[in-house]
């Protein structure tokens, strides 16, 4: 086995269908870096270390590709996918600002009490990890930033605009795992401002806050672009 990072596969428990435990043992890999973007996934190498057939494997790897995770390339394999540049950042803003504030603006009518404490929950966590001594820690402020969208569209009740979502949003997160510095305390505070809109029930408060965050969140990012010229 020539690839370092297969070692850090960990296999599946049994209790669960065999093609979605290799599914999401490999995307969990994928999404926490253990995997590193642009890593080249054998097929055979993934099996010996799960203890699996090929089979599973490659059926796993085909959904990987159909969400963007992972890349097909002719004659080599699978490759996970490279990170983001300044023009993917473009594109993917542009979707979130078409999703997500009408999501907020729905949400701000029809959330239930319970999702909307745990949106509450979910803004004392973000609070605690951006006062927190030392380092931040990325993978908590990317979950945390994740967790807390998801919950919106959750309470949105529109699932088909939920999957949208998750099924973008995973490529920033992996983005942040490696450019921290584009996640700060500013992001908190947005939170705090999308949530008091969503509790006030003000359906065009909500949109506007929303629309507001991810503008700033886009020119957080764009900044580190501006400061890091890609070659």
């Amino acid at each position: 086995m020539d690839n370092p990072y297969m070692a850090s596969l960990r296999r599946p428990a049994p209790r669960q269908e065999l093609a979605d435990e290799v599914y999401g043992t490999l995307r969990t890999n994928i999404l926490d870096g253990s995997i590193p973007p642009g890593t080249r996934i054998k097929i055979e190498d993934a099996a010996e270390m799960l203890t699996v057939s090929p089979t599973p494997v490659r059926e796993s790897l085909a959904r990987l590709q159909s969400e963007g995770l992972v890349d097909r390339e002719p004659r080599r394999g699978y490759r996970t996918t490279r990170l983001l540049n300044a023009t993917d950042i473009a594109d993917l803003y542009e979707l979130r600002l078409v999703l997500e504030p009408y999501a907020a603006s729905r949400a701000a009518q029809v959330a239930d009490p319970r999702t909307l404490e745990l949106l509450a929950q979910e803004l004392t966590l973000g609070k605690t990890l951006t006062s927190s001594t030392g380092n931040l820690n990325p993978a908590e402020l990317s979950t945390h930033d994740e967790q807390f969208h998801d919950l919106i569209f959750q309470a949105a009740g529109n699932d088909l605009i939920r999957q949208s979502y998750q099924r973008t949003h995973c490529h920033l997160h992996i983005f942040r795992l490696s450019f921290s510095d584009t996640f700060d305390s500013h992001t908190i505070v947005e939170h705090e401002a999308i949530l008091n809109a969503l509790q006030s029930g003000d359906h065009r408060l909500a949109s506007k806050t929303m629309k507001a965050h991810l503008l700033s969140s886009k020119r957080r990012i764009e900044t580190y672009f501006e400061s890091h010229p890609q070659g």
